[in-house]
């Protein structure tokens, strides 16, 4: 009789593995199995929320890739992925094939990010305009005097994370009229490559995604902090300190830092499952803390309630 006991109890077990290989009857909002793709600059913000989400709900998998905006794009409507991270919503086209497929994907801003501009430590060069990017991304601008004009630091170079990168993407849409030229401007592979490059190369001028350096409760976040400098920058012609600011929370809330963008959460699962679940935990109160921690801006900034006394 035990031994009956034990091959059903065994058998349940064994027959309730699927649920790990994203079963569509056993996958709930806090349970089962989810693939995600998100946009490499968004790495560690992504990451947080993930280990936090598996700590609170524990009978859950993710298969999460930190990919180029573009190939994130192409994987959700590959159906490769049920969910991205991305810095813009679908389009109208995107959006009517998905509609065509009977599916109806969700779209939900959960965070305003920041493209840092970073040098090296030995680089005494820290203020740019935004017409000054326009200029270098259009070859205007080739040598670090036409920006400082007693700048003694030599040739220009942009460096970014990865030529589908969405970082690249925003400048040439945004900033530059959609011209870029390739002469003095090149990319890697990854955003921590930039910051890598960056620091022992004084004539670089990097664009990173800010949530790689503004968590200083991350330790290695605080390691990258020790190896560049972030540039201030400015809307005005003639940039100084005063009109000058840096990839700071305040400073995107109040629009003042000029680069900014949203982050989006896209999600095209056909059912309410472990994406939708992970979707709504983004978009939470515990979810937006994570952001703000992480040093960029959430959609929903969480507040704090102050009372004060009139006779104090």
């Amino acid at each position: 009789m035990k031994r009956i006991s034990l091959f059903l109890f065994l058998a349940f077990v064994f027959s309730n593995c699927g649920f790990f290989r994203g079963n569509p009857y056993t996958n709930t909002p806090t349970t089962g199995h989810a693939t995600i793709a998100t946009d490499e600059t968004f790495k560690p913000i992504i990451e947080a929320e993930l280990d936090v989400f598996k700590a609170i709900y524990g009978y859950t998998e993710f298969k999460s890739t930190y990919v180029p905006e573009i190939d994130a794009f192409a994987q959700l409507m590959n159906g490769d992925v049920q969910l991205i991270i991305a810095s813009r919503p679908l389009s109208k086209e995107e959006v009517a094939l998905f509609h065509q497929k009977k599916i109806y994907p969700r779209q939900t801003k959960v965070a305003t990010d920041a493209i840092a501009l970073i040098v090296s430590k030995q680089s005494s060069d820290t203020l740019v305009t935004i017409n000054q990017i326009k200029e270098l991304l259009t070859g205007k601008i080739t040598s670090w005097n036409q920006i400082n004009p007693t700048s003694n630091s030599g040739k220009i170079s942009a460096v970014f994370d990865n030529q589908k990168s969405s970082i690249i993407n925003y400048l040439v849409d945004s900033i530059c009229g959609g011209k870029l030229v390739k002469t003095n401007v090149f990319a890697l592979d990854y955003n921590k490559d930039v910051i890598e490059y960056t620091s022992t190369h004084p004539g670089v001028l990097g664009f990173i995604g800010a949530s790689w350096i503004s968590n200083d409760n991350d330790s290695t976040h605080l390691s990258f902090h020790k190896k560049i400098k972030v540039c201030s920058v400015s809307d005005n012609s003639r940039p100084n300190v005063e009109n000058s600011y840096k990839p700071y929370q305040a400073y995107m809330a109040e629009h003042i830092y000029p680069l900014t963008r949203d982050i989006y959460i896209i999600n095209a699962e056909p059912r309410n499952g472990l994406a939708t679940g992970f979707s709504a935990f983004l978009a939470s109160d515990k979810g937006q803390r994570i952001i703000l921690k992480s040093g960029i801006l959430p959609a929903i900034a969480p507040t704090r309630v102050v009372k004060t006394r009139k006779d104090f």
